[in-house]
């Protein structure tokens, strides 16, 4: 069959599965419109069951776009049956029947059951005068009264059955834009925490290079030997760099979890190898500890590591100065950490000053302007993906500071200090003058 109209499958069947409704209950009707109570034999259905039968079915198509006005010309042609001489049976009220079930279907319950209990009693009341009162009269009454209701407790379930079902549908849809939603939440996260740790490897590996290779450049005539050190010293960075980057390229191409890391994260635990890593490039680091060193959390360990890792990075590309401090202070439920210098924070260097050696290598930065990088948003978004804060900005007494307070678990009677976090100088002046978007350096601060 052709559907010259663009009608769907669907409304092709809607449309087939009405029509059968429609002639069975005609034809319904119509049987019902000849029964009679004696033991007469059939005979052609006379023309008030031809009418009734009619009337009654012309209505059944629309009973779903109004259910109201279906029940109320099916009730009327079953009110009518008694008067034209015919027998109000099961049979001749199918119409009213099937419209009942679609009234309780499409309904409020309580509407609906008012509604049905009205027309079933205009049914009954109708064939009252025109019966005998006999047992048989009743218990023909009685399944007339019966049909109508019993449709509408069908319907009523029926309408229950597609609420429960579109609600099961619905948290079901509701889940699966969920799980959508945080599994693109889950990617944006996890991309964002690769792309942070590519730029503490690279930043760091990349800086102290380029350090490296300015004071063997600057040295290159004047004191070969010293520049000999430093192209080997550049070697091992840029060889530990390939490491580090051939490593982590190696676990994003897994396609499955690995039963354990290849090596344990880096945690303050490794602080003098970092702070030797930056001596070697030229930057004097000096270490000041206060309280009693407790173990970390993995994550916060990582966390004060990376922190002190990029800070010291900027110090080396941006402060125009050959020193730094760190400090560490660890309190009651949180721990401290600074890490400032006295440079001016510029992105042009100075001449490199005579007689400071490899000293002068994070002097020598390059005088080309770099676009905006991450590294202060790094460190906030690591700080604060652990609970803690971080603040940067320019002191008043010059060079630049940057001061994170990360939480700690409550502390152990056997708290032993960090390896390698020695005194080595007074305590350090604490003056961060804002948080990290407000800084004189995150405009330039690793890219």
């Amino acid at each position: 069959m052709t559907d010259k109209g663009g009608g769907s499958p669907r409304s092709r069947g809607t449309w087939w599965r009405e029509a059968a409704i429609t002639a069975t209950a005609f034809a319904l009707c119509l049987f019902g419109g000849v029964v009679q109570v004696d033991d007469e034999p059939l005979s052609a259905p006379p023309a008030a069951a031809y009418l009734i039968a009619v009337v009654s079915c012309a209505v059944l198509p629309v009973r779903h776009r109004t259910p109201l006005a279906a029940i109320a010309v099916t009730t009327v042609c079953g009110v009518l049956v008694a008067p034209s001489g015919l027998l109000l049976s099961p049979l001749i009220v199918a119409p009213a029947v099937i419209t009942a079930y679609s009234l309780a279907l499409r309904m409020e319950r309580r509407a609906a059951s008012a509604v049905l209990l009205t027309s079933t009693a205009l049914l009954v009341v109708s064939t009252l005068p025109f019966g005998t009162n006999s047992w048989e009269d009743a218990s023909r009454l009685g399944l007339v009264a019966a049909f109508p209701l019993v449709a509408g407790v069908l319907g009523h379930s029926a309408q229950n059955r597609r609420a429960y079902l579109a609600a099961v549908e619905e948290r079901a849809q509701r889940a699966e834009e969920s799980r959508d939603s945080e599994a693109r939440r889950r990617v944006a996260e996890e991309r964002v925490r690769i792309a942070r740790e590519l730029h503490d490897l690279v930043a760091h590996q990349i800086t102290l290079a380029n350090a490296q290779a300015t004071v063997a450049a600057h040295l290159f005539d004047s004191r070969p030997e010293q520049t000999r050190k430093s192209l080997k010293e550049l070697v091992e960075t840029t060889g530990d760099a390939l490491d580090d980057l051939r490593a982590t390229v190696g676990l994003l191409r897994q396609s499955g979890d690995t039963a354990a890391p290849a090596e344990p994260a880096p945690g303050l635990s490794r602080l003098p190898t970092l702070l030797e890593s930056f001596r070697r490039a030229g930057l004097e680091v000096s270490v000041h500890q206060e309280g009693t060193a407790r173990p970390l959390p993995p994550g916060v360990d990582l966390t004060a590591y990376r922190i002190v890792q990029e800070a010291l990075t900027n110090v080396t590309k941006h402060a125009g100065t050959g020193s730094a401090r760190v400090r560490l202070a660890w309190n009651r439920d949180r721990v401290t950490i600074t890490v400032a210098d006295d440079g001016r924070g510029a992105r042009t260097a100075p001449t490199a000053a005579k007689g400071r050696g490899a000293s002068t290598g994070p002097s020598a930065s390059t005088t080309v302007d770099r676009p905006p990088g991450y590294g202060l948003i790094g460190m906030r978004e690591r700080a604060t993906a652990v609970g803690g804060h971080l603040s940067a900005g320019r002191r008043p007494e010059g060079g630049f500071l940057v001061s994170t307070e990360l939480p700690l678990p409550p502390a152990k009677d056997t708290a032993q200090r960090t390896d390698g976090a020695t005194t080595v100088e007074g305590r350090m002046a604490d003056g961060a003058t804002g948080d990290a978007g407000t800084g004189g350096r995150e405009a330039g601060d690793a890219p």
